[in-house]
């Protein structure tokens, strides 16, 4: 055996017992605003971004290989509202995923989430770990839960339901969380717009027209624009039909997976249509206006555009 061959053969392995070094997912920035805290050490919050940003971004949180260029883009912001004890604080989240579209320099919204319920605690020289069997700490579960989530629906717009593992493990960190006195993990809180209920919906067979209806709007939609922008047209409004039986369903009354879809892609579905044709204009806009009546002026913006 030569050492060329020999050197190879290490640096294999090498790569199949330290997956870290290479199966990194996320490519996730960070940000810790705690500006509404006074009489604390600053530096506090300087290792608390540093400690979150190194959990996101170096935890290999699947199996997959991932090229550089292939991680998936993500932002987190951390506004924390109040120091409750000594190194406990109160915080909202809010969570944002986006994907490339095909052959542009185009990126999509997959999701724009504010969680409101976040408690967590963090010491100046924490590391935050994450244990996939159970419950250590509100940060690394939140933390983790959202990393998850922001996989599987990047996994779901590129094959039918690809993300089904990842929104499972999902799943798995709220049930562990069932035993923690902390909001957002459980079926029965005021909020009902929140960690349980969003993975719940995802996972439910009721969703599964939507769980569909993302591999559709992008891979035959948006993947297509460049190369066919009137097939690909077709395409999305055959999706909004599929998602408009979601809503007449309604499979419970919280509605949060169907609400995310909306909110990342309301402005979008907006700039699509305002260069169809005039048929397509009004059926994209019947369509928005009963599952979105909130957002009617801004879906009449399609029928005054001119193209």
């Amino acid at each position: 055996m030569t050492v060329k061959r020999l050197a190879s053969i290490l640096l294999l392995c090498t790569a199949l017992y330290l997956p870290n070094i290479s199966a990194q997912e996320l490519k996730c920035n960070i940000s810790v605003n705690a500006s509404q805290i006074q009489g604390t050490n600053r530096t506090v919050f300087e290792n608390m971004q540093k400690s979150m940003f190194e959990y996101m971004n170096n935890t290999a949180w699947t199996n997959r290989v991932f090229g550089t260029d292939e991680r998936i883009e993500c932002n987190i912001q951390i506004t924390i509202s109040e120091e409750v004890t000594t190194s406990e604080y109160k915080a909202t989240l809010q969570v944002q995923s986006r994907r490339p579209v095909y052959n542009s320099s185009y990126n999509t919204v997959l999701l724009n989430f504010k969680d409101p319920d976040f408690v967590f605690r963090f010491n100046e020289f924490d590391q935050i770990q994450f244990n996939e069997s159970t419950y250590t700490s509100n940060l690394a579960s939140v933390l983790a839960y959202y990393a998850y989530i922001i996989i599987g629906l990047d996994f779901d717009t590129f094959s039918k339901e690809g993300g089904t593992e990842f929104f499972e493990k999902a799943e798995k960190i709220v049930s562990n969380a069932q035993s923690s006195n902390r909001a957002g993990w459980k079926a029965f809180e005021a909020n009902r717009k929140n960690r349980y209920w969003l993975v719940n919906n995802v996972l439910s067979r009721g969703y599964q027209p939507l769980r569909e209806a993302y591999y559709t709007y992008h891979r035959l939609g948006l993947d297509k624009m460049e190369k066919n922008a009137n097939d690909a047209r077709l395409e999305i409004i055959s999706t909004l039909e599929n998602i408009r039986q979601v809503y007449r369903n309604k499979p419970d009354n919280t509605l949060t997976y169907f609400k995310i879809f909306l909110d990342a892609k309301s402005n979008e579905l907006v700039e699509i249509f305002s260069e169809a044709y005039d048929n397509e204009k009004a059926r994209a806009v019947n369509i928005l206006k009963e599952i979105s009546p909130g957002g009617a002026s801004k879906f009449d913006k399609i029928l005054n555009s001119k193209n």
